[in-house]
């Protein structure tokens, strides 16, 4: 998904909620910026090892409490290229509205998890 870097909205991202199998992997130690506690941790393609985005270990409190999309795998947008998805029938991109609903009840889907772990 494209995204906008909070801290600094003049920063493209793309982002995604489903961790990268077999083309990245980390590199150094968690950090955290000067506008929030989150933990980060910089993630490197595994074919040329250049620094490709990184990946939020731990979000922190008003991040994770804040409007966000779940996403917390982030990549720089002058490191890689993106493939618009399509639908079922592989004839038309797929859009936000065409996703099929989650069919959560609030007796099924709480599980006695806090807010915030719900959030996560």
């Amino acid at each position: 998904m494209k995204a906008v870097l909070l801290a600094d909205t003049e920063i493209e991202l793309y982002s995604t909620d489903i961790p990268p199998n077999r083309t990245v992997d980390f590199v150094a130690s968690c950090y955290s910026t000067d506008s929030c506690k989150c933990k980060l941790r910089d993630i490197a393609c595994l074919k040329c090892g250049n620094v490709v985005g990184y990946h939020v270990v731990a979000p922190c409190k008003p991040c994770l409490l804040s409007c966000n999309n779940g996403h917390f795998w982030m990549f720089n947008s002058d490191a890689v290229s993106t493939v618009n998805r399509l639908d079922s029938s592989g004839l038309n991109l797929l859009l936000w509205g065409d996703l099929p609903e989650l069919d959560v009840s609030e007796d099924e889907g709480s599980d006695g998890l806090s807010e915030e772990e719900w959030i996560r």
